[in-house]
This record gives C-alpha cells, structure tokens and sequence, in this order.
C-alpha cells in the first residue's frame, strides 16, 4: 500500500484503531473513523483524532463512505461479520485487521502466540527472558500494546513478542510468525464465533502462512492443538508435562528441551499446572531463538507474573485474598481454582460469552471451595448449573462490591478468598483491568 495516495476508513475507536489512525495521519493518508459504541469516553478520543486531522463519520456516512475508500482497517473488537465490512467486501475494497496492517509495513522477527488461556503471561515471560538476555525486544499485539503504536520504535534485529486473539485471526490474510504458539484451546467467545468449530479454526489460522522456514510450537497434551500439526507446512515442536517428545518436556521435576535439561520446576516462582505449561512454551521460543539455558532459567526464576492474574493482593485476619480478574472462562479459573492448596471461597460472574458452567460446578464440587457468592449478568445461568451439578453452597448478590463483602463472611482464618469470574467485564467494567482494580480497591476497604 502506497498510504498517500488511498482513503482509509478505520472501524473502531479502540486502543488498535487510535493506533492506526495516528499512524496513517503521520503518513499523509486519507482517514476516516467509525465506531458504532457512543460515550463520553469515545468523545474525547474522537475529538483528539479529529484535531489531528481524522474525519469522524457516523453510521450513515461511513455506509456512504465504503464506495470511495481503498481499505477498510478493522479494530479486534469489532467482529469480521460487521455490516460495514460485509458491505466492504461486496464492492471489492481491501479488508485488513489492526495487527496485519502493523505488521505489512514492516518486516520484524515474529513470536505470535495464541490460545484461549495463558497468552498474556506467556508472553510477558518469553519478553522478560529476552530483555534480561540483551536481546532487543517489543511486546505487542492484544496485550495492550497495538503493534502500529510501535511501529517507529521497531528495529530491523527486534523480535516483536506479539498475543494474538481470535479476534484478530479472523482478520489476517498474510500474517506470518516465524515462531508461533498456540498454548491450549477450550470454549470461549462463543458469543461472536458462534461455534466451537469456528473458534478452533480461527486458532489455527495462525499458522496459515508459515512454511517450511518457520515453527509451530504445539500443546501436546491438548488433543485440538496436536491435531493442527498434520497438515501444517512449518516445523513442529511440541510442548508436554505427560511425556517426552520432540521440543520442551517434563522429566520429574526437570523441564527438558529435546533431552537436554534447562532447568527445574520448583524454580519457577509462579505457582500451578497453567504456569509450568506457560514456562515450557517460553522455553521451546527462547531455544529456538538461541539463548542459552543459563539466560533462560535466570529469566523464569525472576518472572513476577503479570496483574490480574492469581495476583496475590493482600492477607486480612488470617484471610489471603487472590485477584484472578483475567480470568474469562470456564478453563481459566478451573485453572486458578486448581493451583490453590487452600480452602476456598469463590466470586463468580460477570458478562457471559456463550460458555456452559456445567464443568465449572462439577469440578468445583470435586474441590475446596467451600462457599461460591455468584454476580454480574451471567449469575442466574451460574446458578441453575450449580443446581444442575448439586452444589449448593451458594449466595447469589445484586452487585459486585456486595460479593466481595459476602464472600469476607464466608472466609475463616486460612481460608482464601478468590476473585476468578469466569466471565468477561462488561456488564459492569470496560476491561478486565479495570475490574481487577475494582477489587482490590474493595478489599483494601474491607474491615
């Protein structure tokens, strides 16, 4: 693209859209701006762009607009099925996501990785390990950071350490990692999927342009991710706590790259299964990228996590208190609620993402927790698959601060008290971040 000479309309005011839109302006290029969300909020980034010289259009123009631009730049929250973009399709415009515009207009070292759970740590982890090992390094994608925000900070020898969501899969054409992760894959963003198998497909898509040159480091242990290896063109490595394989295993407690010990699990300072998969995924792209295992294992052994993660945020009267804000679904806080010893009492609910809570109730019953409190939109579906499961140590509150209170008369001294809602934000919040904040601001005030 010759970005002087073509009109862009750019679908979305979010964090990716903003991106685009300063990088097309610094440009020369033609902007449009579009978004279907109202608020005060938008407002004020709207009138920011438009003094920068972005042309804000409302839906009535943008639908008039789509016969004139050359490309139509989509934002990750806005799904490939929006009718702007069907429209675009139909009258032959280019359509291009936030991620691959970023990346079409220049040619950096790519680690993508992907998956329903543990990206945003992953991600950070193998970041951390390469910073610490001098290797120049940007993180980038749907960890917060659009990669065309970067852009100008990018070097020819950066590897650009990027999360992909499904949401951005659905929109890329000829995005290519040279390394590429996909971590696990379980139900999530059914609301926007709409099945299981599409999501599965969008998932894979990131291995789509890869070849013989490049890598796939693949979950063993999860049937859907072993299955993408068969018709792949790029090179498998696998990734496996159950037994040896080609790449990064574990052997006791001894985390092994293609039989070669790196280091050990108990060093890892980050606790449950979820962490130690998140370790070896770091390990086989540090590996592949030629650190040394020194460099490797003193990165793991000074990683401090990420926020809103099994952040543990204080202890009051014998009572720790996690916050688990990021996670989403269903697998993610089974996850959580597995990698604490104690006996728990658990918050749940939030904005629902088309999951059943059916597994999350049988395998909260096979556990510790000892009292769930349910909130948010989704916690009269949480209820009724409580019953359905025959837990019934339940309290179901009006708002979200409530639960936090209830949830601190359940607790005893020893007990934890965690924050995994197994939903997204947005019934009440605008992020997980957000909310995350939100709680501990909550259980700082707590008596």
């Amino acid at each position: 693209m010759y970005l002087r000479t073509q009109k862009f309309l750019v679908l979305g005011a979010s964090k990716s859209g903003i991106a685009v839109c300063n990088y097309l302006l610094e440009r020369d290029a033609v902007c449009f701006v579009y978004d279907d969300v109202q608020g005060n909020k938008l407002e004020k980034v709207i009138k920011e762009l438009s003094s920068k010289g972005v042309v804000r259009v409302n839906r009535e123009e943008a639908f008039n607009l789509i016969p004139e631009i050359d490309v139509l730049v989509i934002s990750p929250g806005v799904p490939i099925n929006h009718e702007l973009a069907v429209m675009a399709k139909k009258t032959g415009k280019r359509i291009i996501g936030e991620l691959e515009f970023g990346f079409a207009n220049f040619n950096p070292c790519i680690v993508g990785v992907t998956g329903t759970n543990g990206k945003t740590t992953t991600v950070s982890m193998i970041e951390w390990i390469l910073s610490n090992s001098g290797v120049e390094t940007k993180l980038v994608g749907n960890v917060g950071n659009p990669i065309t925000a970067c852009v100008n900070e990018i070097k020819l020898d950066t590897v650009c350490v990027t999360e992909v969501s499904s949401f951005q899969l659905e929109s890329i054409n000829a995005f290519c990692p040279h390394i590429a992760c996909v971590l696990n894959i379980s139900p999530d963003h059914l609301e926007r999927h709409y099945t299981m198998e599409n999501y599965v497909f969008l998932k894979k898509r990131i291995l789509k342009n890869q070849t013989a040159s490049e890598y796939a480091v693949l979950n063993f242990d999860d049937e859907t991710v072993k299955s993408f290896a068969s018709d792949i063109k790029s090179k498998p490595i696998w990734v496996s706590l159950r037994q040896a394989v080609d790449g990064v295993y574990l052997e006791g407690d001894d985390v092994l790259f293609k039989g070669e010990v790196v280091f050990n699990k108990n060093e890892l300072p980050l606790f449950g299964e979820h962490n130690v998969y998140n370790a070896l995924f770091s390990v086989a792209v540090c590996k592949l990228l030629g650190l040394k295992n020194s460099q490797i294992r003193d990165g793991l052994k000074t990683f401090k996590g990420v926020k809103h993660r099994l952040e543990l945020i204080t202890t009051k009267n014998g009572v720790k208190f996690y916050n688990d804000s990021k996670s989403t679904n269903t697998a993610s806080t089974i996850s959580a609620i597995n990698a604490i010893a104690e006996q728990k009492v658990l918050i749940l609910g939030g904005s629902e993402k088309g999951e059943s809570y059916k597994k999350l109730f049988d395998e909260i019953k096979r556990s510790n927790v000892k009292h769930v409190v349910l909130t948010g939109a989704s916690k009269l579906n949480m209820m009724t698959s409580a019953v359905e499961s025959g837990f019934t140590d339940l309290s179901v509150v009006g708002d979200f601060y409530t639960s936090i209170k209830v949830a601190n008369t359940f607790a005893i001294n020893g007990d934890v008290v965690l924050f995994s809602p197994a939903c997204a934000s947005f019934d009440n919040f605008t992020s997980y971040e957000e909310r995350g904040r939100a709680f501990i601001k909550a259980v700082e005030e707590l008596n």
